[in-house]
């Protein structure tokens, strides 16, 4: 059997798609992957032709199709055009939960979501509400979670937690600490579960 087909499989999602050097960024992550005994599905490797009409739904469907055999996935969360999450990467982590399969993820951003809306001049504390709020008077949520808590919550109920580092300026999209760590946890997963297989038909 092709041994690279007996590799786990997972799935790379992050915003690090577009970046000018994307494929790169991917064959790097892929890369890492191979050196901690998996298999990386990359957006990238599908082939959709920009040009297409049907591009859109093509690359939805391409990429729905890859987290699909994916046996987990690890989500670069950090912080992409505004406060949150790249919105295409919170969506492929929710599917992924749901469909019940382990996901990872990271930020390359130590701060909460509370804390880089402070440092950005974004949110001003209500003392009539005791609640942080931000230009619009909408409430921001004060959990110390990396993201929305739906993000933080979603890793936290299978386990795990959103892996927090400080990249360096310029590297916050490319750096791979974060990444390289959520791939440790995966491999501790996976060799858990298999000592758990293992130990189950000793009995």
């Amino acid at each position: 059997m092709n041994e690279d087909a007996e590799k786990k499989k997972i799935y790379l999602a992050g915003p690090e798609v577009f970046l000018p050097d994307a494929r790169e960024i991917g064959q790097r992550k892929k890369e890492l992957c191979a050196n901690y005994g998996f298999r990386g599905l990359f957006p990238f490797d599908n082939e959709v032709s920009l040009s297409d009409p049907e591009a859109p739904l093509l690359i939805y469907r391409a990429n729905l199709a890859l987290l699909r055999q994916a046996d987990c996935g690890i989500f670069n969360l950090t912080p992409f055009r505004g406060p949150s999450a790249d919105v295409g990467t919170a969506f492929e982590l929710g599917l992924l939960a749901g469909l019940g399969t382990p996901a990872f993820g990271y930020s390359n951003e130590r701060a909460s979501m509370l804390e880089r809306m402070q440092r950005d001049g974004q949110a001003a504390f209500d003392e009539s509400t005791s609640v942080w709020r931000d230009a619009s008077g909408l409430s921001i949520e004060d959990f110390d979670n990396a993201d929305n808590l739906m993000l933080d919550a979603c890793l936290a109920e299978q386990g795990r937690p959103l892996v927090r580092t400080q990249a360096a300026a310029g590297h916050r999209l490319t750096d791979l600490a974060g990444f390289e760590l959520c791939l440790e946890l995966a491999r501790d997963y996976f060799a858990s579960a298999a000592s758990l297989r293992t130990a189950a038909r000793a009995f």
